[in-house]
């Protein structure tokens, strides 16, 4: 692949984004363009990433509206959906053109930056309920060919489980490169409500989505349980 491009769908994320596109300079200096697809923060989220990203835009809230707004306005041929408060591997951009040329996507694996053994436990479930099931989340830095993400239209317009719904359909396409590097995402929101709350909540809505539910209810309670 020959150049990447980041999109990072924010909202009131004034405390982290700039951290977050620092640690991407190294990225952008060999070619990839970090793209910031604001929500409607009502905080300075936008001003401060605007000194430090490529482009910078403001869509409908709604992560699968910003991710797509991001991929409409993106020069890559290789997308990368990051969470504001994730961080890659040094050598991303190298892994993901590596995996590209013989898959159609992938997603690296999770490290949590918490202390302690449940934040590892945790993360090493996901990431090997990952690689059996194929699906991946969006904390685990999902990748694809751009030519891939628009044969399949892009996110599905719901306001919950748009990765899940989004792996399911790349599968079609083809299995995931499953990268054993690990991004390392902020444990708030399991600090927050504590984890094994966050996962029973986590694992009632994936559970109910897999059997049919509807996305926007299940937006409602996810909402309401934080």
């Amino acid at each position: 692949m020959n150049r990447l491009s980041i999109i990072i769908p924010a909202l009131n994320e004034a405390d982290n984004i700039v951290a977050t596109l620092l640690a991407l300079a190294p990225l952008a200096a060999r070619g990839a363009q970090r793209i910031v697809v604001d929500g409607g923060s009502t905080d300075d989220t936008v001003q401060r990433a605007r000194a430090h990203a490529e482009r910078v835009i403001v869509t409908a809230r709604g992560r699968a509206s910003q991710m797509n707004g991001g991929a409409a306005a993106a020069g890559g041929d290789a997308l990368l959906f990051l969470h504001a408060d994730t961080r890659l591997p040094a050598n991303a951009d190298r892994l993901i053109s590596d995996a590209l040329a013989s898959h159609q996507w992938g997603r690296f694996d999770i490290r949590i930056d918490e202390p302690g053994a449940w934040p590892a436990l945790v993360a090493w479930f996901m990431n090997w309920r990952s690689r059996l099931s194929g699906i991946a989340t969006g904390d685990q830095a999902m990748f694809m060919r751009r030519n891939a993400f628009e044969r399949l239209g892009g996110f599905a317009a719901i306001p919950l489980m748009e990765d899940i719904e989004m792996s399911r359909r790349l599968k079609a396409l083809g299995p995931p490169a499953c990268l054993e590097a690990a991004v390392v995402t902020s444990g708030r929101r399991w600090v927050r409500h504590g984890p094994l709350r966050t996962i029973w909540l986590m694992w009632r809505l994936r559970a109910a989505y897999f059997f049919g539910a509807d996305p926007a209810r299940l937006a409602s309670r996810y909402t309401d349980a934080r």
